[in-house]
């Protein structure tokens, strides 16, 4: 390759490049860069078989009917646990019949686990429970959680 031909098509690429920064340049509209914030929802399920919030407070949860959400839960062994390894569950029932709502049936295992989960369509309230024995306390382990339109 003779050096004009090297010249030539060292310019072809250059201006292939620069064609090509043009056009993601143009593509990019920073007003469609927003990305919809996901609501993060963090409890603790604790070794006292008791939800809290991070900073030791009972919890209440208050949620968009549909909303989708990330729920952050830290969960702390407690004195028995499940074979499977879980030391507590997570399960939203409906306040009115305890029935279950589908996809918030959550098996916690020690440490931090994150679920993303759509809040229910229903706008009222439901109650969290754990569904692990994990302490002669178990049935005192159990949340409001409050879904609004």
């Amino acid at each position: 390759m003779t050096g004009s031909a090297r010249v030539r098509l060292c310019g072809m690429v250059l201006a292939v490049f620069v064609l090509s920064v043009r056009v993601l340049d143009a593509q990019v509209d920073p007003s469609q860069m927003h990305q919809e914030q996901v609501h993060v929802i963090e409890i603790v399920a604790d070794k006292d078989s008791r939800y809290k919030s991070p900073d030791g407070r009972k919890p209440e949860i208050t949620l968009k009917a549909g909303e989708e959400v990330l729920l952050r839960v830290s969960a702390r062994k407690a004195k028995s646990w499940n074979r499977d390894g879980s030391i507590h569950g997570f399960t939203l029932l409906r306040a009115d019949d305890r029935t279950k709502v589908q996809g918030w049936n959550l098996l916690l295992r020690p440490g931090q686990q994150e679920f993303q989960l759509t809040a229910p369509a229903e706008p009222g309230e439901y109650v969290v429970v754990c569904t692990v024995i994990c302490s002669e306390d178990h049935e005192g382990m159990h949340m409001r959680l409050l879904v609004v339109q």
